[in-house]
């Protein structure tokens, strides 16, 4: 797949040979380069990441990337896929899931296009998908019964994408908010947040502090917020709002990272977290409390209490939702 191409090299620039012509070659070089390796590039090679599972229904694509070093303790990864666009099941709106387990601990990533429109109500549509996705997800059991089924039964859990939330505000005034970059105001008048306290929707769910500007709808290529130049014909109006989320439910993450990529691909920009989690080892696992020990922070004074289990923290790379509508 083109995109994972794209996402190996970008993780793996560090030891990857630089790319030549024929296509052929470059597969060559880098397998090559993998089998006949030092021992210094071996430990240089232990921070590649390596694809978990990837899946892309229409406009929505998720990949799942761990380091190398790590890959071995990645255990039944699977795909959910749920449709609630057209007719309520294509696949234009909703959602991907992806998770797998990372020895005792269990991660879900959720991936959505929710119901679009600017209109007083339809933010109501948008909590309509969001529970059909939490609703109708289910990944196969497996042979192990205990295995998680629906997304709220993982023990990490984070939703990002497009999920379509606007501001409760006239177009006119969030202009003039923005321009002025008022972000508090704003927010007081967003739609998911609303939403989150009046329990409609995401109820348990987090998100972190937003300090950058919304993230639609930008002309084509351009830093401009669509319908700031002179309206055109048949060109609809679109109030600058964060559509584009990054949220989390459970215990166990902690967020220290939130903000936005200037990417000018979509009539979006790209928003980025980054975590830290915490995973669950059990003692007998000493391999691979060694391999997670290096390069990560560990918090086991934190949980010394603890004779049969001890916790790492470990951060997850960073994530990135790009939608283009």
């Amino acid at each position: 797949m083109r995109w994972n191409n794209i996402i190996s090299q970008a993780l793996n620039k560090a030891i990857l040979t630089q790319a030549q012509d024929n296509k052929e070659e470059d597969e060559y070089q880098i397998s090559y380069q993998m089998k006949n390796q030092s021992s210094a590039e071996y430990r240089k090679s232990k921070d590649n990441f390596q694809c978990i599972i990837s899946k892309q229904m229409v406009g929505i694509f998720v990949s799942a990337w761990v380091r190398s070093d790590i890959y071995q303790h990645i255990q039944h990864p699977r795909v959910s896929c749920i449709g609630c666009g057209i007719m309520g099941c294509l696949g234009n709106k909703g959602s991907v899931s992806v998770r797998f387990c990372l020895r005792e601990t269990s991660f879900c990533f959720v991936c959505s296009h929710l119901a679009s429109g600017g209109k007083e109500g339809d933010e109501r549509h948008r909590n309509a998908d969001a529970a059909e996705i939490l609703s109708r997800t289910r990944f196969p059991r497996g042979p192990l019964r205990n295995l998680p089924k629906k997304i709220l039964d993982h023990d990490r859990v984070i939703w990002l994408g497009d999920l379509n939330y606007r501001i409760y505000l006239p177009e006119a005034t969030t202009r003039s908010l923005v321009q002025k970059r008022e972000w508090n105001a704003l927010l007081e008048n967003d739609q998911l947040k609303a939403e989150f306290m009046k329990g409609h929707v995401f109820q348990g769910w987090h998100e972190g502090v937003i300090e950058f500007a919304p993230t639609y709808k930008y002309y084509p290529n351009s830093g401009i917020y669509y319908g700031c130049h002179q309206k055109k014909k048949g060109e609809k109006r679109r109030a600058p709002a964060w559509c584009d989320r990054i949220i989390w439910f459970g215990e166990g993450l902690k967020q220290i990272k939130y903000d936005r990529a200037e990417s000018r691909l979509s009539d979006h920009r790209p928003i980025q977290a980054i975590f830290t989690a915490e995973i669950e080892v059990l003692s007998d696992s000493k391999g691979l409390g060694t391999c997670l020990s290096e390069g990560f922070d560990c918090s086991q004074n934190h949980f010394k209490d603890c004779p049969k289990e001890k916790y790492l923290c470990n951060k997850i790379s960073e994530l990135y939702t790009y939608e283009s509508i």
